[in-house]
């Protein structure tokens, strides 16, 4: 299983100004690029490429029309070599710096610093103390290697499976992919785990049916109070798992 996205607390870099970034010159015409209010909220957070004191080249790409080339590519799910002309950065250029971003943690300080923004719009503590999780199995196209693949029997599917944790907002926390042949009981502890690990509020996780079975014994191991429950006339059954209990056992109401 790949976490592809862990969302918590962690070392922020020191915010960028505004005025750091080089102003882009492209005309907006995409649904895509960022209105002039939403990049007033990302530019702080976006690396302005100055020269390192061991010297380098000055940037001469915008780092606005970067972000909007990577929109771009996102909201059409378009290939590299796809990216319009009128991003005016070559799209080895928009590639590289999606790369890098992805990789020294750029996207994830995006992603979590406009989460608490919204929690803290919506009069929501920053940190989040209850979760939910569930997952969904999509098709893989044939690019995808057979070792990170599986049939999912319950869905028909041959691909992958996303599993994926939110706070009671619906914004996300965790996301991890594996084959569609996975069952959700069998990465539910996983999944657990890693929101335990990034978000150390969370006490609570809502989770349905399917996750049943493991998911309730591994967190009855993290000293808490599991429950299963069958709240609807049509018997689906839902699973929550409540850390700040002192009972390790499992109790079961229908």
């Amino acid at each position: 299983m790949t976490f592809h996205l862990v969302g918590g607390a962690g070392v922020s870099p020191p915010p960028t100004q505004s005025t750091d970034h080089l102003p882009s010159l492209r005309i907006r015409r995409y649904p895509s690029d960022t209105a002039d209010a939403e990049w007033q909220l990302i530019a702080p957070l976006i690396p302005a490429g100055h020269p390192s004191r061991r010297g380098g080249r000055r940037s001469v790409h915008s780092r606005r029309d970067i972000i909007d080339a990577i929109r771009y590519l996102a909201h059409n799910g378009c290939v590299w070599r796809a990216l319009p002309a009128d991003f005016l950065s070559p799209w080895q250029t928009v590639y590289d710096y999606h790369h890098r971003w992805s990789a020294d943690g750029t996207v994830n300080h995006v992603h979590n610093s406009l989460r608490d923004q919204a929690r803290a719009a919506a009069g929501r503590d920053t940190e989040p103390t209850a979760a939910i999780i569930d997952s969904q199995s999509v098709r893989a196209a044939e690019t995808v290697a057979k070792t990170s693949r599986g049939y999912g029997a319950g869905k028909k599917v041959n691909g992958r499976k996303r599993h994926i944790a939110v706070d009671t907002n619906g914004l996300l926390l965790v996301v991890a992919v594996s084959a569609a042949s996975a069952q959700d009981r069998q990465a539910g502890p996983a999944l657990i785990w890693a929101v335990r690990a990034f978000c150390h509020k969370v006490s609570m996780a809502w989770a349905d049916s399917g996750y049943s079975g493991a998911l309730v014994g591994y967190a009855a191991g993290w000293a808490s109070a599991c429950r299963s429950s069958r709240n609807s006339p049509a018997k689906s059954a839902s699973t929550y798992c409540h850390g700040a209990g002192s009972s390790n056992g499992c109790a079961v109401r229908r």
